[in-house]
């Protein structure tokens, strides 16, 4: 990836911030742009770090003011939670962060996508497996694969891309106590075929190979360890 641009819209923490590091790792000009201060990242060799909130569209615009190769956008902002505990305001927070967020995105993105370039989305695997408290994230998960497929027509020969994760040992369960950690990822991992929970630099490697590979596009990568084969956790 010497030479290209890489811009990671979620690139703060987790999945994001691993392809962020990872891309610079193979020489790219890796870019991780988010809504948290700088001050408050963990800094990693070869990365920029530049704020942009992917709900705002001036921000948008503004973060792709240069040609770019590659970009994946892993941002889901928004609040999130069972669909009788939510105001319209709350749900429709995520929907736009998420999904219009995702449009966004590749309005300004696209114009500025150098030849073999590439846009790729994040979902889960909870599009396939809907746990019964969170009708949002599902739906928005589910508006950004449609948008995937629709893109990668529309925007050809631009390849457009999403990965679908499962359970990953990311940022997003730093709410829980460390025994409650380890329990989740003992539980995950007695249930998946690959006998691990996932880790962000796997969807890292996923990303990187979606930008990589010039013949795929409209694709759902997913990277689960084979979660949406077995039981519900």
């Amino acid at each position: 990836m010497k030479g290209q641009r890489v811009i990671v819209v979620g690139g703060t923490s987790g999945m994001g911030r691993a392809t962020a590091r990872a891309a610079a790792a193979r020489g790219a000009e890796a870019i991780a742009a988010g809504r948290r201060p700088v001050a408050e990242r963990e800094p990693a060799a070869g990365v920029r770090d530049v704020v942009a909130d992917v709900t705002d569209p001036a921000s948008v615009r503004a973060l792709f003011d240069a040609p770019v190769d590659h970009v994946l956008v892993t941002a889901s902002p928004g609040r999130a939670g069972p669909l009788l505990e939510q105001e319209p305001e709350q749900a429709r927070s995520f929907l736009d962060g998420k999904l219009f967020g995702a449009w966004l995105v590749a309005r300004y993105a696209a114009p500025r996508l150098r030849a073999g370039g590439s846009l790729t989305y994040v979902t889960g695997a909870a599009v396939v497996r809907p746990p019964s408290d969170a009708a949002t994230v599902v739906a928005a998960f589910a508006g950004v694969e449609g948008l995937t497929r629709a893109l990668a027509l529309e925007l050809g020969p631009i390849r457009v891309n999403a990965i679908r994760p499962g359970y990953t040992d990311s940022e997003m369960w730093n709410g829980l106590e460390p025994a409650e950690r380890t329990a989740l990822r003992e539980r995950v991992a007695a249930a998946m075929p690959v006998r691990r929970m996932g880790a962000p630099e796997d969807i890292a490697d996923a990303a990187l190979f979606l930008m990589a590979n010039p013949q795929v596009t409209g694709a759902i990568l997913e990277v689960s360890g084979g979660e949406t084969l077995v039981d519900a956790l």
